[in-house]
């Protein structure tokens, strides 16, 4: 006789409402499981899209802490929020048109210079970056440095509302990881030759391929890339 298994129930306060939920969930499943209807704030589900960042508390601890939603467990006792999109202030450029990236980051990001050295974006981090540190080094020019402190970054946005000298520190870094691939980073040898096979249709008819399948076709073309 097979034993009966018995699923753990927790309790989480979503909004200032509390419910009863399996142990074991995410937020965005906790979410779903209690009948909330997201429209916004859900993206790839798998902690890079940066859409789902969360602000939330544990039982018995005063702090508020962040985190994605996709990522997280939830504990009982957890009381938590998923925030909406922050809106930062985001400068129009094209790369294309700039001649000199380290120069002309101070023309759309002016206030990059203004920056405090309060930690808040770091603390409010939820994928750990040491954002201020990446500023730090747009502004002296080291585009290479910046871009690696900022490269996992999701563009949740958290850094900007916690931001008191009113910059967007991860617009910024963005800024920085641009210009620094376009301008400064060593090309692959083979980048050239593949950019020039793409552009002389090389690759259409195997594309053409691709698109003429149905799902079960599609399932077994990736089973046989693998």
């Amino acid at each position: 006789m097979s034993a009966e298994i018995q699923t753990q129930m927790i309790t989480v306060e979503i909004m200032g409402k509390q419910y009863q939920v399996p142990d074991g969930m995410t937020v965005i499943s906790t979410m779903w499981y209690t009948g909330h209807q997201l429209t916004r704030g859900v993206g790839c589900l798998g902690g890079v899209c940066g859409a789902c960042a969360t602000v939330y508390r544990n039982k018995d601890d005063f702090a508020l802490k962040v985190g994605l939603g996709c990522q997280m467990r939830v504990e009982d006792g957890m009381s938590f929020f998923m925030t909406p999109y922050y809106p930062a202030a985001k400068p129009n450029y094209r790369i294309e048109e700039i001649e000199h990236p380290k120069e002309e980051l101070f023309k759309y990001f002016p206030e990059a210079l203004n920056c405090r050295n309060c930690n808040a974006c770091n603390k409010v981090c939820p994928q750990d970056i040491d954002i201020k540190g990446a500023v730090k080094d747009a502004v002296k020019g080291d585009f290479a440095a910046a871009a690696d402190k900022a490269l996992s970054c999701v563009m949740c946005g958290l850094c900007v509302s916690r931001c008191i000298a009113e910059m967007a520190p991860n617009m910024i870094a963005l800024y920085a990881r641009r210009t620094w691939s376009v301008f400064y980073a060593t090309k692959h040898e083979r980048l050239d030759m593949q950019m020039e096979r793409i552009r002389s249709g090389y690759w259409n008819d195997e594309w053409e391929k691709i698109f003429a399948l149905d799902e079960a076709g599609m399932k077994e073309y990736c089973k046989s890339r693998r």
